[in-house]
């Protein structure tokens, strides 16, 4: 069965990298290989390991019914603490229990949003020297043959509790295009669990303290107001965000950068 590929990247689209790096994946696959590129921030492992979740863990009727992933985020220091294997740095292949293939740079937060539902996770064979863009001249390889089913490129077997990061918890996760701000605040959170619909809470982002009106049921939110509600993100266990009815709610909150902490007072 062909797989349809998503690559997951932060170039920004249009740009010479991007054009490269297409390039180098059609070489290596064969025509009836779908693909796909969706682009982050520069930098931006928390967005990238959210969307690789989103799209990996979706249920049947949202995704391909054979689903490769790539994603190659380069690496930031957001997670500082020592990795207790040095071979999870590199880019790793993720069986997922779902039957996904993720292969990934293992950076940041890249990998943590599915971290809890990887069935197997490997290191590979990928060249880490010789050369300065290793998504155009190295990975290609790699992933033209996990589209085959062939994996001779794995080499060891890890641990993903050892080599992968948790998810960022009370954090901006992701910011679409409409400026509303998908959160890292899940279904299940202590917090979420005492919100009633139309309560009005006081939501502060960095140095910003804005008021917002809980939208968890059937409370309908004025032009202007910002909200915060059960978003489309998550699947069984949907991520809050906040929203601006007729606008931006980031830039309500100045423009703050996705991973920055969020904290929720009820005492309005």
């Amino acid at each position: 069965m062909t797989s349809y590929l998503h690559v997951i990247c932060d170039y920004a689209p249009g740009d010479l990298a991007w054009a490269e790096v297409y390039s180098a994946f059609k070489a290596k696959l064969t025509e009836d290989v779908p693909l796909h590129m969706t682009a982050v921030n520069s930098f931006d492992t928390v967005s990238t390991g959210f969307i690789v979740g989103q799209l990996s863990c979706a249920t049947t009727g949202l995704k391909p019914e054979s689903l490769t992933i790539f994603a190659n985020c380069a690496p930031r220091k957001d997670v500082k603490e020592a990795r207790q294997d040095n071979e999870g740095e590199g880019l790793l292949y993720a069986s997922l229990k779902n039957g996904v293939h993720v292969i990934a740079v293992n950076s940041g937060y890249s990998m943590s949003f599915i971290r809890d539902e990887i069935m197997e996770l490997w290191s590979t064979d990928a060249e880490e020297f010789g050369s300065q863009f290793r998504s155009r001249d190295f990975f290609p390889r790699i992933i033209a043959q996990a589209v085959k089913s062939d994996f001779s490129f794995l080499v060891h077997k890890l641990d993903p509790l050892k080599v992968i990061p948790e998810e960022p918890k009370e954090v901006i996760g992701y910011k679409d295009s409409f400026g509303n701000m998908k959160t890292t605040f899940r279904e299940g959170h202590p917090v979420l669990a005492e919100l009633k619909d139309g309560q009005r809470i006081k939501i502060t982002i960095g140095a910003v303290i804005r008021a917002a009106t809980v939208a968890a049921g059937s409370f309908n939110v004025m032009e202007g107001d910002l909200a915060f509600a059960p978003g489309s993100s998550g699947h069984e266990r949907r991520f809050w965000e906040l929203f601006k009815r007729g606008g931006s709610a980031w830039e309500e909150f100045a423009c703050p950068a996705v991973g920055t902490k969020i904290k929720i007072d009820m005492t309005y």
